[in-house]
């Protein structure tokens, strides 16, 4: 898999992208992540890729032109499958969709920065719209480490027990059961015995009951 994210701020970034589980799935060749820089793409000496808005409202936003040339440039290399906005009124990001995101070959992720992008960039050149939650960053490029981390960690060959990402959290639509470790008792807080009985049906059956317990009781819209 290929992922190209587009940003003013790389350096905001790079470390998430070039560690843990990113970073092996990159070593084993599994995915490729590419930061470009989008004041390379500008044509003013300044390198600047923002501009006060038509209308007189408050805050810049960032131009097209600089925007139009990076994806034209990545285009010109390779086909994508889509061409990502992070924005805060976009698609709430969630399990199903880092799924279907795995699937893809290349994608490009546009980080906003300022009040936003040129709104000529959304009606031409992009082809899908995420937010990660009601709330605003001061950049998109955390919400593009979110995605590509969440994304990443489920192609298959990049997390070494592949059945530890399928029974994460909302793959089953439930949040995940409970888990425990050593040692079985510390001050008095016993682990549950069912998960000491080594009986494996006992053990699904309960793990099922809390996982639906924990979504009735924390996280209701999603049976809903």
């Amino acid at each position: 898999m290929r992922i190209d994210i587009l940003t003013v701020l790389p350096e905001m970034i790079e470390g998430a992208l070039h560690c843990s589980i990113l970073q092996r799935a990159q070593d084993k060749g599994l995915v490729e992540i590419q930061l470009h820089n989008l004041r390379e793409f500008t044509a003013n000496k300044w390198r600047r890729v923002d501009d006060y808005p038509f209308g007189g409202e408050a805050g810049m936003v960032m131009q097209i032109e600089p925007i139009d040339r990076a994806i034209e440039a990545l285009k010109s290399e390779r086909e994508y499958d889509e061409v990502i906005y992070t924005s805060p009124d976009g698609e709430r990001f969630n399990q199903q969709m880092a799924n279907q995101l795995s699937m893809l070959r290349s994608i490009i992720i546009l980080c906003g920065h300022y009040k936003g992008i040129d709104y000529r960039i959304r009606e031409h050149l992009i082809t899908r719209e995420i937010s990660v939650g009601d709330y605003v960053l001061t950049g998109g490029e955390l919400a593009a480490a979110v995605i590509a981390d969440a994304t990443v960690r489920i192609i298959p060959g990049v997390i070494g027990d592949e059945q530890s990402a399928l029974s994460d959290s909302f793959q089953d639509g439930l949040l995940a059961s409970p888990v425990y470790t050593r040692p079985a008792s510390y001050k008095g807080w016993d682990v549950p015995e069912v998960l000491l009985s080594g009986h494996e049906r006992n053990i699904h059956e309960w793990r099922i009951q809390q996982a639906m317990e924990r979504t009735e009781r924390l996280r209701p819209d999603i049976i809903s």
